[in-house]
């Protein structure tokens, strides 16, 4: 027995073909890969400042701490 299409159940069909394609672009990814991601993410982070030029004075300091002790030492035993 054939009957004839329904225009409630097309438009439930569309609604839902709609809805479907809808959620299938929600989990569409712009990266192809880990390390393009990660590129990109690198690139936002230092275009926001987080990688920027903070160079802390702290190894200068230690290294000539240690040339006076080595100085002052050789200068002690001599």
């Amino acid at each position: 027995m054939m009957t004839l299409p329904d225009s409630t159940s097309d438009t439930a069909l569309m609604s839902l073909e709609a809805a479907a394609a809808s959620a299938r672009a929600g989990f569409a990814c712009m990266f192809s890969s880990s390390d393009e991601y990660e590129t990109a993410l690198i690139t936002e982070r230092r275009a926001q400042g987080r990688y920027g030029a903070q160079h802390s004075k702290l190894p200068v300091v230690a290294f000539i701490g240690c040339c006076v002790m080595v100085v002052g030492t050789v200068l002690l035993f001599t």
